[in-house]
Order: structure tokens, then C-alpha cells, then sequence
């Protein structure tokens, strides 16, 4: 009886560690993916569309070329005006997306009051890039 009550024990303790582990890694992941969409948005904000463009992830700027960011920041995000106030609605770590590679992503989304415009959310999509650093792989404003 006892040497079952062991072995019970001892496979708890090990799915524990089995769920607790990832939990750790995604929120770490989470806490680096918040700090990057931070001071990228920052560069964004101050309208230095140009300087966003360069530091965003690889997938990015394959995506979409430095001038039309530009173009799509100067038509869009421009008119909206100076931040207000910007929280963190939600955020998501994620391993596969729609229409991306599979990766380390996360999905966050703010709850931004600009000057022109009260209420909207931006997305943000960091991903951990092939050097090991997460930058920004999508921005979306709604």
C-alpha cells in the first residue's frame, strides 16, 4: 500500500511540473514580447515610421517594404494623434498563427485612446526572431 501512495505521489509531483514548467516559459515569453511591443510602439508614437520598420522582425519586413509602411503609418496611424492613454487589453503566447510560420508569437491587444480618436484597440504581434530576440511581426489598429 505504502509503495503505491509513493509512486503516486511521485507522478503528481512530476504533472505538476509538466503543466508548471510550460506556464513559466509562456509567461516569461509573454513578459519579453510585452517589452519589445513597448518600445516599438514608443518609435511608432513618436512617428518614427522608419526607425519601426527597421527594428520589427524579419518576417515584417518581408512583408511589407519600408516606404509603404510609411505610407500606411502617414494615411492611417498619423491622423489618429498623440497617445492618450494605452493598456493592455489582452495577450496570448502563441506557437503557430494564421498565414505566419510556426514560431513563438505573442498576440497582444491594447485598448488605445488617442487624441483624435477615443477608443480603438491595437494588436501587436511580437515573435521570438531567429536571433533570439522578439520583435514585432504585425500591427493592426481597429
Amino acid at each position: 500500500m505504502k509503495r503505491s501512495q509513493s509512486f503516486f505521489a511521485i507522478l503528481c509531483v512530476f504533472f505538476i511540473f509538466l503543466v508548471y514548467i510550460p506556464a513559466l516559459a509562456s509567461e516569461k515569453s509573454e513578459k519579453r514580447a510585452l517589452e519589445a511591443s513597448h518600445a516599438w510602439l514608443i518609435l511608432v508614437d513618436n512617428e518614427q515610421y522608419a526607425e519601426s520598420w527597421e527594428t520589427a522582425a524579419q518576417y515584417f519586413k518581408n512583408a511589407i517594404a519600408k516606404d509603404q509602411w510609411n505610407q500606411s503609418l502617414n494615411a492611417v496611424r498619423k491622423p489618429l494623434g498623440k497617445v492618450m492613454k494605452r493598456t493592455v487589453k489582452s495577450k496570448q503566447y502563441a506557437t503557430s498563427l494564421p498565414g505566419a510560420p510556426d514560431g513563438e508569437y505573442v498576440v497582444i491587444q491594447y485598448e488605445t485612446f488617442f487624441h483624435n480618436k477615443k477608443s480603438s484597440i491595437e494588436t501587436i504581434t511580437p515573435m521570438l526572431d531567429k536571433d533570439g530576440k522578439w520583435r514585432v511581426s504585425g500591427y493592426y489598429i481597429k
